[in-house]
């Protein structure tokens, strides 16, 4: 698997994540929502700084 096919892979997987999460939020425990959530803002952060290095790697 080349660089590009992780790093969009785990953009996928981290704002399917958030996606369920925001959809199944009445189903989850309070205590497991809160954990939940946490990881899935640090996904989506990660995420988007991927997406912008991989767009100042392609600009070079």
């Amino acid at each position: 698997m080349t660089d590009t096919s992780s790093i969009l892979t785990f953009v996928i997987v981290s704002f399917c994540l958030a996606i369920i999460l925001i959809m199944r939020k009445d189903s989850l425990p309070p205590q497991l929502k809160r954990y939940l959530a946490l990881l899935a803002i640090v996904m989506v952060s990660i995420s988007f700084v991927l997406i912008l290095l991989s767009f100042f790697r392609a600009g070079t």
